[in-house]
């Protein structure tokens, strides 16, 4: 495909998605109250174990404004995912035949719980390393979180381990399509634990080790298993076209 239409099916995609997360934003702006609520949630916690004042803290008079649209987002990226993520996978294998075309409903069927047991994860996570960083607040001070520095925060965890779920199934699914093999992925199982375990340290924002080890394995067992997937898939191709050819 010519970059031309490369940039044009890239805005299409664009376009659908962005339609799709606008859909989900609405949900997101009318549950605001309540996602607020689950947001605050682990600072509450911390501050009553710690015997602490912990509260987000409104800095601007439109900050309350736009941290009601940030979350609206954030929902609707949550909410959209089965709609973003067939964007993706429509921008990623494009001009296929119908056959290869039905892949993208068992990508949609693989990806969609994977991506929200990735948000699940993370959810996890979360009321562990705000308890760790809470932790360092000195005695008698009062902690005052920007609120959209900690809404910041909370999306670039919870969207990292949802997209980091969500690759094994992009791995399968490209090759499915036969875009990639499974030998390049057996030659490169170790760069993939070491991205694994370097993204769950940069990724959980907390000193002790057993942390990063919980999140890591998961992300390092989908892994494995999408490359057993690929060995299986190969084979059954090279066979198929060996009984073509004789």
């Amino acid at each position: 495909m010519p970059l031309r239409e490369h940039l044009l099916e890239l805005r299409k995609r664009l376009f659908l998605a962005a339609c799709g997360l606008a859909v989900g934003a609405v949900a997101g702006w009318l549950l605001y109250q309540p996602l607020l609520d689950a947001l605050q949630a682990p600072l509450h916690v911390a501050a009553q174990e710690q015997g602490k004042t912990i509260a987000l803290n409104f800095t601007g008079l439109a900050s309350a404004l736009d941290m009601k649209v940030k979350v609206a987002l954030f929902l609707g990226v949550i909410v959209s995912c089965p709609w973003w993520l067939f964007q993706l996978w429509a921008f990623v294998t494009p001009g296929l035949t119908r056959r290869e075309k039905g892949y993208a409903y068992g990508f949609l069927a693989g990806a969609v719980p994977l991506f929200l047991g990735g948000v699940g994860l993370a959810w996890w996570v979360l009321p562990h390393a705000v308890d760790i960083l809470a932790g360092f607040v000195p005695e008698g001070a009062t902690n005052f979180t920007d609120a959209q520095g900690y809404l910041s925060f909370v999306m670039r965890l919870v969207l990292a381990f949802g997209l980091a779920f969500v690759s094994p199934v992009l791995i399968v699914g490209l090759n499915m399509a036969g875009l990639v093999r499974h030998e390049s992925l057996a030659k490169g199982w170790r760069w993939a634990v070491l991205i694994a375990f370097v993204f769950a340290a940069v990724m959980t924002p907390t000193p002790d080790a057993l942390t990063m080890i919980f999140v890591a394995l998961p992300i390092c067992a989908l892994y494995f298993g999408a490359l057993g997937i690929t060995v299986l898939h190969d084979r059954r191709t090279d066979r198929r076209r060996i009984a073509q050819a004789a």
